[in-house]
């Protein structure tokens, strides 16, 4: 690589590094103390609260990289202007296309940096998340498994257990369902076991009866049903919120390529809500060459001018937000008709076209304004 070139990428990535750990430190912040409230308003301690945090770090970065990649590259290239390099670079013979080459390098170094995260780190983060979340859930129902007093967890619903086993069994389980009034079920087992599921944890009643009392018309009819296995959604006992399904963020972009009914089943979704996440994934990283190129190419228009180049800049940010609107417009798109998922790599195309254009603007000659004098007499 030339020398030219390594200066301005280390330029660039000296002006990534600061700006990246900046935004990050804000953005994680915010959602840290959030996240904060919620965990220890359930009664959670400092270590769990920490390792939330630390699982959420990677979607952080993933959102954050880009922008800091369009700041870093517009500071990098108002610096270079503002001490004259750019025009020495450009008087010694080095066009716009070739100033640009060493942009295009670092904005594809932070998209694969993206593409590692939002392939890699991010799912399996998530997928982790999920799995804390849903043994804090089981952790959460234990505390209404008291057994010889009666629980009230919602309104409408009654929940008593005689006694827990030593290994786990809950003994003689009695549980009413009186939410709707016309609509009353008893639940009674002589055993129960208590385990995970991927919608949430599940109360397997053993060796039981469900009397269901149904009111229509002035009239009551008692239906009477015996099992020797029946399963109990502890959802209902859970305060909202607490139990939920997988999303389809915690799965490998490959498995959500070509989903599987387990993965359907799981999340509740579509195959083709499944591919349009898989090509949201591999279209993210698309942006950050182009915020990169947008950020240098617009500050590479117009002239010298002692009151700075803030128009450039504004126009820079002006680009960046019409690339961001057309990416967001696309994802409601697809969202309505997963049919219509190419359009989800359009907003790079756009992109790349303004960054061309831009770059085309800047490499253009530029006429010297003159005044007309007239001889004097």
């Amino acid at each position: 690589m030339p020398r030219i070139d390594r200066y301005i990428l280390s330029l660039l990535l000296t002006l990534f590094g600061f700006f990246a750990l900046v935004l990050v430190s804000v953005y994680w912040i915010n959602r840290a103390v959030s996240l904060f409230d919620d965990l220890m308003n359930d009664g959670q301690t400092a270590l769990v609260v920490l390792e939330f945090t630390a699982l959420t770090l990677p979607l952080v970065i993933s959102v954050v990289l880009p922008v800091a990649a369009f700041v870093a590259t517009a500071y990098g290239t108002n610096r270079l202007s503002g001490e004259s390099e750019l025009v020495a670079m450009q008087a010694a013979g080095l066009s716009p296309w070739r100033l640009a080459r060493p942009v295009l390098i670092f904005g594809v170094f932070v998209g694969v940096m993206v593409a590692v995260l939002v392939h890699g780190l991010v799912p399996m983060a998530r997928a982790r998340l999920a799995d804390r979340q849903s043994e804090l859930a089981e952790n959460m129902t234990a505390q209404f498994l008291r057994p010889g007093t009666f629980q009230y967890p919602t309104d409408g619903l009654t929940l008593f257990i005689r006694d827990i086993a030593n290994d786990g069994r809950l003994l003689d389980v009695f549980i009413e369902d009186a939410r709707n009034p016309n609509d009353q079920t008893l639940y009674t087992s002589e055993e129960a076991l208590l385990v995970r599921a991927d919608s949430g944890p599940v109360l397997v009643l053993l060796q039981g009866m469900v009397q269901n009392l149904t009111q229509k018309d002035d009239k009551r009819n008692l239906a009477i049903t015996r099992f020797e296995e029946l399963s109990y959604d502890m959802g209902d006992v859970l305060p909202e919120g607490s139990s939920k399904g997988r999303d389809l963020r915690d799965y490998g972009t490959l498995r959500l390529l070509n989903p599987d009914a387990q993965l359907l089943k799981a999340t509740g979704a579509t195959a083709g809500d499944a591919r349009r996440e898989a090509h949201e994934r591999i279209a993210q990283p698309l942006l950050s060459p182009v915020a990169a190129m947008i950020g240098f190419a617009t500050l590479m228009i117009g002239g010298f001018s002692r009151f700075g180049v803030w128009r450039q800049v504004l126009w820079a940010i002006l680009g960046l937000i019409v690339v961001q609107f057309i990416s967001n417009a696309a994802a409601n798109q697809v969202g309505r008709n997963t049919d219509l998922w190419p359009l989800l790599y359009l907003p790079a195309m756009v992109g790349a076209g303004i960054c061309i254009v831009l770059l085309w603007l800047a490499s253009k000659p530029r006429r010297m304004k003159c005044g007309t004098t007239g001889d004097a007499t």
